[in-house]
């Protein structure tokens, strides 16, 4: 698999994630204390020991950039290994970017420079392990052009996502985005619909064609859902992969196909959640399997004061590096680095990213706290929705989201 070029997605403007968007682009959103969410796809590519990997990016890439260069960046002198973020070069004209299909397009010279035989073209903001290299022998042992990778989901939540519909080879004979009919349901396995998950192997030869034709049709979104992946399976040779099948040590079995896009910030405070129980839904915990990440030089978090009233102690929850425990309580939440809780302090079911200060007595409950947001003492968050809504964004399912640099009074 040494021929093997990996081009990540990373321009996505996340325009549902507002405000934790507003001054990033989607894949540079911190998440689980210490991560950002492009953390999980370059991990599995490390795992699975493809390391030459482009990194594609677009709107508002700085801080994305910037924490590629400080965790990310690769040992020098190691030849053909590199982790390289490339921002938009408007190579094809003065343009950003006009679908996914088109980024790639766009940044076509890659392509040509690196010579690969096979192309993984995955996108940047979604959580799950994957090892990339049972997807490959997949589509090797197919000889596929293209393989597409699909996660099965019940067929009430079909709606949902882009769905292919399959034979029983798994050879891909539909697709449909967002249907409002029952889909094709899986051969075999009728409740259920196999729900695309964005990520791609391609033979490099087939892949320039079609990127080619696409380029000069007028009419097309230049997506690949939209638009290459329904001209290409009609010839038969598109095949779809089980992520449900794929095996990482270390993986219990309730974790296994675990697989969120973060789309939402209501999903974004569910996967959050998802990681704080006794038995998480996804364990970042696994060693077999770890999801790297830059670390800044911080001590280890530290909990003081010890009495019947004033307690600085955390139940089902993780705390960042550098973080302090004032006489405070935190329970199922999840707070990144150098966060400082005050005493009598209380915060429940909340994501609490780094720099955050919160003041004595002060309440959290069901919020997104984004970083270097300042909580006046006495103050309450998640208990009066109605007067939350006058000043920060509130969820459909009544999340607070406060943004970065705020002060709340």
């Amino acid at each position: 698999m040494s021929n093997v070029l990996t081009m990540i997605l990373a321009g996505g403007e996340g325009s549902r994630l507002k405000p934790l968007t507003a001054v990033r682009t989607k894949p540079a959103v911190p998440f689980g204390g210490n991560y950002r969410i492009i953390d999980f796809v370059l991990s599995n590519f490390v795992n699975s020991g493809l390391l030459k990997i482009f990194v594609l990016t677009q709107f508002k890439s700085h801080s994305l950039m910037q924490h590629l260069r400080e965790g990310w960046r690769m040992p020098s002198g190691i030849a053909k290994q590199f982790i390289d973020p490339v921002p938009a070069q408007m190579r094809t004209g003065k343009k950003w970017y006009a679908g996914t299909a088109d980024a790639i397009y766009q940044n076509m010279n890659l392509i040509e420079d690196e010579d690969p035989d096979q192309i993984c073209i995955f996108g940047a903001d979604h959580i799950y392990r994957m090892d990339i290299r049972q997807m490959m022998r997949f589509h090797l042992k197919r000889k596929a052009v293209l393989t597409v990778a699909a996660i099965p989901v019940p067929v009430m939540d079909a709606g949902k996502f882009g769905i292919i519909e399959v034979d029983e080879e798994w050879r891909m004979t539909g697709f449909v985005e967002k249907p409002k009919k029952a889909p094709r349901t899986i051969p075999g396995n009728p409740d259920y619909v196999l729900a695309s998950m964005g990520n791609y192997i391609f033979e490099r030869k087939q892949l320039v064609e079609q990127l080619r034709k696409d380029s000069r049709n007028k009419k097309s979104a230049h997506d690949f859902g939209q638009n290459i992946l329904p001209e290409m399976y009609s010839g038969g040779e598109v095949y779809v992969y089980d992520f449900s099948r794929n095996y990482i040590p270390g993986v219990k079995e309730m974790e296994k196909g675990y697989w969120k896009d973060v789309g939402t910030l209501d999903t974004y405070w569910e996967t959050n959640m998802d990681l704080v129980g006794i038995d998480p839904q996804f364990n970042l915990y696994n060693r077999n399997w770890p999801v790297l990440t830059y670390n800044p030089p911080l001590p280890p978090s530290k909990f003081v004061h010890f009495s019947e009233h004033r307690t600085g102690h955390a139940i089902n929850s993780m705390i960042g590096t550098g973080t302090i425990i004032s006489g405070s309580h935190v329970e199922n939440s999840v707070v990144g680095y150098s966060a400082r809780i005050h005493s009598y302090a209380h915060v429940d079911q909340s994501v609490i990213m780094s720099y955050v200060e919160i003041g004595r007595g002060a309440k959290v409950r069901k919020a997104i706290i984004d970083k270097h947001v300042n909580i006046a003492p006495g103050a309450e968050i998640g208990y009066d929705l109605k007067k939350d809504r006058k000043k920060f964004k509130v969820t459909e399912s009544g999340i607070v989201v406060i943004p970065k640099g705020a002060k709340v009074v």
